[in-house]
């Protein structure tokens, strides 16, 4: 789906209107969110957000996953497969699935680290820890108390922010905005806006730590792009993010197009793109997670081919101070689960 404008504008009549449902809905989702879940009996790092859409939560897992390889961990990402058929559980093979089986995500995530999709995700502790996982990195569900998680750790886009601050359906969060931020255990802001201040401040006020990021392009991406004019397209939780991150990087973008989030692209889309492209003399230029959906079976087809991926990475302001926490929570967790088992 495309967010309605009024999430992130000005009060609205159609907020206003969706009110009582959103203090329903928020109701429900704040009491779920207590509910007890599963120990995994490994320590569980959860990288979410407060909202629907996007705010960096990919770039941010590949970053935490590199951190824990770099302590000497085995990470293996356990995602609920969002817009993927299968229920699993089940390895994702990047060779094998495309997006319709498992989810864009975990395709993408897939050609760097192991990942397991299972739609119920404690279903697919065992088979992640049958893969040799020391440590199960849960891409999204923050808000999903199936799993204990050791720590959860909060994206927000420094410009997009939580929008109008209210509550599905009368705004983008997933659940009240007071629950969500008395369990998160670390803050990653993206960007050098000032939308995310207030949460920013509030989480620092509780003692827990708020790393300032931004996206990094890859070398070899802005190589690719370097002398040509762009039309980019994108299918994702804010294209406009996609977008700016290219202009900042110097990227002369001619166009845009935006697509609904996960957008399911197909060859007309493509085909259609292209020929304004070449038309135009601009080269077609997408994201890696939309590129993820053009493939089949590993590889892109023919037809998608023209298209170039965009790659970026999250660099954090401060490195040590993510490693600093990271360390901190395997200690705590494992030290947990000790006294647990011999309690």
């Amino acid at each position: 789906m495309r967010e309605p404008a009024f999430w992130h504008g000005p009060a609205s009549l159609t907020s206003y209107l969706l009110q009582p449902l959103a203090v329903l809905y928020g109701a429900v989702a704040a009491k779920r969110m207590q509910r007890k879940g599963i120990n995994a009996g490994i320590p569980v790092f959860c990288v979410g957000n407060y909202h629907t859409g996007g705010a960096g939560k990919t770039p941010t897992a590949l970053a935490l996953a590199k951190l824990l390889r770099e302590l000497g961990e085995v990470p293996v990402v356990l995602s609920r497969g969002y817009g993927g058929q299968l229920r699993g559980p089940v390895k994702v093979d990047p060779s094998g699935h495309s997006a319709a089986d498992i989810g864009d995500e975990p395709l993408m995530l897939a050609e760097r680290l192991p990942v397991v999709v299972a739609r119920d995700r404690a279903d697919g502790v065992a088979l992640a820890k049958s893969q040799g996982a020391s440590v199960l990195l849960m891409d999204d569900g923050f808000q999903n108390p199936a799993i204990v998680k050791d720590a959860s750790i909060i994206v927000i886009d420094s410009h997009r922010g939580l929008g109008n601050g209210k509550v599905f359906p009368a705004g983008p969060l997933r659940a009240p905005l007071a629950p969500q931020i008395a369990r998160t255990d670390a803050l990653v802001v993206i960007g050098d806006g000032t939308a995310a201040k207030m949460v920013a401040t509030e989480i620092a006020m509780r003692g827990k730590p708020v790393l300032t990021a931004r996206l990094q392009p890859d070398d070899a991406s802005l190589e690719s792009l370097q002398g040509r004019r762009v039309l980019a397209f994108a299918g994702i939780g804010d294209p406009a993010r996609f977008f700016n991150t290219l202009r900042n990087s110097g990227v002369d973008v001619v166009r845009e197009r935006a697509f609904p989030d996960h957008h399911a692209f197909s060859k007309a889309d493509i085909d259609g793109l292209l020929s304004e492209a070449r038309r135009d003399g601009l080269t077609l230029v997408t994201t890696e997670k939309d590129l993820a959906r053009l493939k089949q079976r590993g590889e892109l087809p023919v037809w998608a081919q023209a298209v170039v991926p965009f790659a970026v990475t999250l660099e954090l302001d401060d490195p040590a101070a993510l490693r600093t926490f990271v360390s901190d929570s395997l200690f705590k967790a494992r030290e947990r689960s000790f006294q647990e088992t011999n309690s």
